[in-house]
């Protein structure tokens, strides 16, 4: 891949994992996260049912709007801090493109997965998903790395990581998409979204024991919030 403004910036892609300042920095956990994402989206064209591609595009929605969600909340507001006299430009845009992605997968918790239009919804969904990838990976994160030296990289990624993991795991395209908004609406939502899968998981719609979803909500809400403050310490020790 090449940088699209040909300013002699080098894509993430095309670099190392040291160059990009070893696992734990913002570049290289930036490109696990969309490999694996990519992986996923791949894997929906082979799927063999419409219920096996709806649990694909329920995996990639979450695995997402997590990675979306901790970059608005860490990685844009570090790079207009360090790169304050630069266009800001290409971070309003990838903010845009995650509110589009917010409103296909809300469309898509909804939907049928053998309807008719369901697939052309996840391919506008895989789309910009995709070509967010690459302006982070050949443009934003290069110019980070340029303004940046590599221990503020890993205390970047650090802080994001923390942020991915505790971040809300369903569409909310109403939420602001910049702090302090997004920061504040996010840690309520990322407890209920969580209550919300355990109880799906558990308790599956349309069964007898779905009767016994408040009791089940209370108790999941309880252990989520405990395991939400572990994670959060875990991975900003790392």
């Amino acid at each position: 891949m090449t940088n699209p403004r040909h300013d002699g910036l080098r894509s993430v892609a095309d670099q190392s994992e040291e160059e990009r300042g070893g696992p734990g920095s913002i570049l290289s956990r930036q490109s696990r996260d969309h490999a694996e994402l990519d992986a996923l989206m791949r894997s929906y064209d082979a799927a063999g049912s419409p219920a096996e591609r709806g649990r694909i595009v329920a995996q990639v929605g979450e695995r997402a709007l997590r990675h979306a969600f901790a970059e608005e909340t860490v990685l844009f507001p570090a790079y207009r801090k360090f790169l304050a006299g630069d266009d800001d430009e290409l971070t309003r845009h990838i903010e845009g493109d995650h509110q589009s992605v917010n409103d296909a997968l809300e469309q898509l918790q909804r939907a049928d997965p053998s309807s008719a239009d369901y697939d052309a919804t996840v391919r506008h969904a895989f789309e910009v998903i995709r070509h967010d990838a690459h302006d982070e990976e050949d443009d934003l994160l290069p110019r980070l790395q340029q303004a940046v030296g590599v221990e503020q990289l890993r205390a970047i990624g650090a802080a994001w990581e923390v942020q991915r993991r505790t971040s809300p795991t369903r569409p909310h395209p109403r939420i602001p998409r910049e702090p302090p908004g997004n920061v504040l609406a996010g840690i309520p939502l990322a407890v209920s979204d969580r209550v919300k899968d355990a109880v799906d998981h558990a308790l599956p719609v349309g069964t007898g024991r779905r009767r016994a979803a408040p009791a089940v909500l209370l108790a999941t809400a309880v252990v989520l919030l405990v395991r939400l403050r572990r994670g959060s310490r875990g991975a900003g020790m790392r």
